[in-house]
Parts: C-alpha cells; structure tokens; sequence
C-alpha cells in the first residue's frame, strides 16, 4: 500500500488532475466526507488528508510515503530527510511582504527603524531581512495576519500572496515579493527503497502529468 498525504483546499484540488493522468481516481470528496483516510480506485493507494503544514512531517517519519506540500511549508520545515523529485508547478503563489497603504514601508527601511513583522514564516522573514540588514521584531501569527498591521500589532506582515485581492480588501499594500512559491512532491526516502516499483511508477506519472514550466 502506497500512502499520499496530501491538505484539503487548492493542493488537492490541483493534485486530482495530476492522479488522473497516472490512472488514480479518488474515491470521495474530502470537503463532503468526514474520513481522514480516502481510498482511491487503485488498491494500493490510498489517500490520507493532513493540515497542510504537517505533510513533511508525515512523509518524513513514514506516516505517508509520498505527499504534496508547498515550497513555503519545505522551508520552514527544514527539509529534513525528505527527497523532492519534481516541482509539481501548481498552488502557485509568491511569499511576500505587505504593510498598511499608509505605512511609509521604503524610508522606514532606509532609516534602519526596527520593524514588527507578522508572520507564520518565520524562518524565510528572518532571512531575508538578515540578507538585506533590516533589524526586525518577529510576531508568530498562525492566521488572519492581515489584522496584525491594522490593529498595530506589527508594521508589516510576510505571508503567501496569490492574486493580492485579501489584501487590497483590508488596504494593505504588497511591498516586496521574496519568493515564487509552487507545490513539490517528497518522498520518503525508505519507503522509496522498500517499495521501489510500485513507487517509481507513480513519480514518473507524476512527472510525465506535470505541465511544462
């Protein structure tokens, strides 16, 4: 049994077709269905839904042989003991910093004030402010960061951005663009070795789905 962690939302929504082409249907509909565990049409794999930070955690100490996490999650997850075959090229979106439309985010930066920056990226904000001399303060914030610069909980936030209409809606502005962020296959590097066919066969349909960058 072959075992793909994959989150609710757009990942899975934009992994069904890349199953598709590798002839794996799954069985139901997580947002209808209450199951954590879905079957799919092919016995030997199965689909296990996971909160979407905690994918390279399942593959990395087995609980899953394979999963489908973004770029952002890899990072903060340290990478550790995971092997990365193919950037998927989907769920794509950018890490970015924003601040409030009034915040005067340039010369803040220029002075060398000390900023406060929300995030639940820690570790990319604390290297790309470190890569560009920027003293800052980080707040952990796990969700609703748009509220942390309009209620001065912090001056500017890092978070994944898409089409920019979350924060235009709450009148912040994007400043800087750190990273393009898209979706990777892991895979656990034991169960690559132990069921080596059944899992190869699946990375090269995975591969030969992918849409050409």
């Amino acid at each position: 049994m072959i075992t793909l962690a994959l989150s609710k939302g757009r990942i899975f929504d934009e992994t069904l077709p890349l199953l598709r082409e590798a002839g794996i249907e799954v069985s139901e509909d997580p947002e209808k269905s209450r199951k954590l565990i879905l079957a799919t049409n092919d016995p030997g794999v199965r689909v296990v839904l996971v909160r979407a930070t905690d994918v390279p955690t399942y593959v990395q100490y087995g609980g899953a042989d394979l999963g489908v996490t973004g770029l952002d999650t890899l990072i903060e997850h340290g990478n550790q003991g995971l092997y990365q075959p193919l950037d998927l090229q989907i769920a794509k979106c950018r890490v970015s910093v924003a601040v409030r439309a009034d915040f005067d985010y340039a010369n803040a930066v220029r002075q060398g004030s000390r900023l406060r920056v929300a995030t639940k990226y820690v570790g990319i904000a604390r290297e790309f402010f470190a890569a560009k001399g920027v003293h800052v303060d980080l707040i952990k914030l796990y969700g609703s960061m748009e509220l942390a610069p309009l209620t001065g909980l912090a001056d500017a936030i890092v978070d994944l951005v898409s089409t920019g209409n979350t924060l235009k809606a709450n009148h912040l502005v994007e400043v800087e663009r750190i990273m393009d962020i898209s979706s990777r296959l892991v895979v656990n590097q034991a169960a690559l070795k132990l069921k080596q066919a059944p899992m190869r066969r699946l990375i090269d349909a995975f591969a030969r789905a992918v849409p050409a960058a």
